[in-house]
């Protein structure tokens, strides 16, 4: 159990870091923005309109970004773009980065021991399953690359 903890710990150190740069670099990419061309845009009624609501609403989604894949970046830089006040994303970065940090290290840690048990246990099936997972991303790439180019030269066809 206690690995669990520590690794959580350090998972919740390694997403505060990473998601509050990312809110950082959305705060200064959306400051850079107001000083640009885009400018007038960002004066916009409609605009305006967005960002005080997610100044106001958006907390609960950063939060709850960190339990979704794919999703929390954007939800970071947004929210700092947005210029989502600090008192606000501080703790549902804190909330959402913990819960993150939990599901993951507990995770992480049960397939970890769940696959050194099958190595241990049962070492031809563990290779005979990696050979298969090597196997079908091999195929997978293999497929992708002659239909790519196959489509290519369909295409130039066309433009002539």
């Amino acid at each position: 159990m206690d690995k669990v903890w520590l690794t959580a710990a350090g998972l919740y150190v390694i997403v505060l870091l990473r998601a509050g740069g990312t809110f950082a670099v959305g705060w200064l990419t959306g400051a850079g923005a107001r000083r640009s061309r885009f400018a007038e845009k960002f004066s916009a009624a409609r605009f305006q309109r967005v960002e005080n609501a997610i100044q106001r609403w958006g907390a609960p989604v950063v939060a709850l970004s960190f339990l979704t894949v794919g999703f929390q970046t954007a939800a970071n830089f947004l929210a700092g773009s947005m210029r989502m006040p600090v008192r606000r994303y501080l703790p549902a970065l804190f909330v959402g980065g913990a819960a993150w940090a939990l599901v993951y290290a507990t995770a992480g840690i049960g397939i970890l021991e769940g696959l050194g048990r099958l190595f241990a246990e049962q070492t031809a099936l563990g290779v005979g399953g990696v050979v298969a997972l090597v196997v079908v991303v091999c195929g997978v790439v293999l497929y992708r690359r002659r239909r790519a180019a196959r489509i290519v030269p369909e295409t130039a066809d066309e433009e002539s």
